[in-house]
């Protein structure tokens, strides 16, 4: 909404800046002229009577363009050309009735609209001043007349361009502000929010499943090595038992063998010495 309203700000600040603009140039323009603004060839007039109505009425705003050719007009283009009316030197637009011809002079009998006779004075080439362009702003030259004295030049165009001004002032205090601070977070709307949550929570679950994939086959492997050692560890210690019983065995056989060696000897020596002893009774 901000951001609406800040665009909507702008564009109607530029177009018051512009038509402030145009309206200066006009003003300029038409005080160096005899009060004739010319805008590129354009003139815009302001209409003072009703003596065209209802082509136009009395202040609207009417465009005019400089005439390149004075040979293309014709009956029935509407001009506009100084003329006299009572005792004064006024602008005046009206449509050409009749186009005169004298030794290569062009005048031009014109009428109003609205009126009922023609004009009493013809115009002629040097008091042209411009050609219709059909183009009319209804109750806009009454608005140009005031933005052209001193009290409407001051209240529509210096306060409005001031106004203008201090509002670029005011952004470009702001972007500065703005431009020294961390950049905000992007504001969502819920139904953004709401998308990316899902988001966030699948990819989540995504990684949760490929990391427990990952430590699954990590213990797997792992104990899988475990019980490899084991088993080795067990089969080192069953042959460990194996030689030391196999030792065990041996020694207790060789030691047996000896225990039996002189057992007979003994017994041996025993019955010798028993049959020696008998015989000695037996000679006695």
């Amino acid at each position: 909404m901000k951001k609406v309203l800040r665009v909507t700000a702008n564009v109607l600040a530029w177009i018051v800046l512009i038509i402030a603009f145009l309206v200066t140039i006009i003003v300029f323009s038409s005080g160096r002229n005899n009060g004739v603004a010319n805008i590129f060839g354009f003139i815009p007039m302001t209409v003072e009577s009703d003596s065209m109505k209802p082509t136009f009425s009395k202040n609207d705003l009417i465009i005019c363009k400089e005439i390149d050719d004075i040979n293309s007009l014709k009956e029935g283009d509407v001009i506009t050309f100084w003329t006299v009316i009572d005792g004064r030197r006024v602008k005046n637009t009206h449509r050409i009735m009749e186009i005169e011809d004298k030794d290569g002079a062009k005048s031009f009998i014109t009428r109003g609209d609205n009126n009922d006779i023609n004009d009493t004075a013809p115009a002629y080439s040097g008091d042209l001043i411009g050609k219709w362009t059909e183009t009319k702003i209804s109750g806009v030259g009454k608005l140009l007349n005031f933005m052209r004295t001193k009290k409407g030049f001051f209240i529509c165009i210096v306060i409005p361009m001031a106004l203008f001004f201090l509002f670029e002032l005011y952004k470009f205090i702001v972007t500065l502000i703005e431009a020294k601070r961390p950049e905000p977070v992007e504001q969502l709307d819920e139904e953004e929010i709401k998308r990316r949550a899902i988001e966030e929570y699948l990819a989540s679950k995504g990684e949760s499943a490929e990391s427990a994939a990952a430590k699954a086959s990590e213990a797997v492997n792992t104990t899988a090595e475990k019980a490899e050692d084991t088993a080795e560890k067990a089969v080192e210690k069953l042959e460990e038992a194996a030689e030391k019983t196999a030792d065990k065995i041996e020694e207790t056989a060789e030691k047996t063998a000896d225990d039996a060696k002189n057992i007979a000897e003994k017994a041996a020596e025993n019955a010798a010495a028993v049959t020696a002893e008998k015989a000695g009774e037996a000679a006695e």
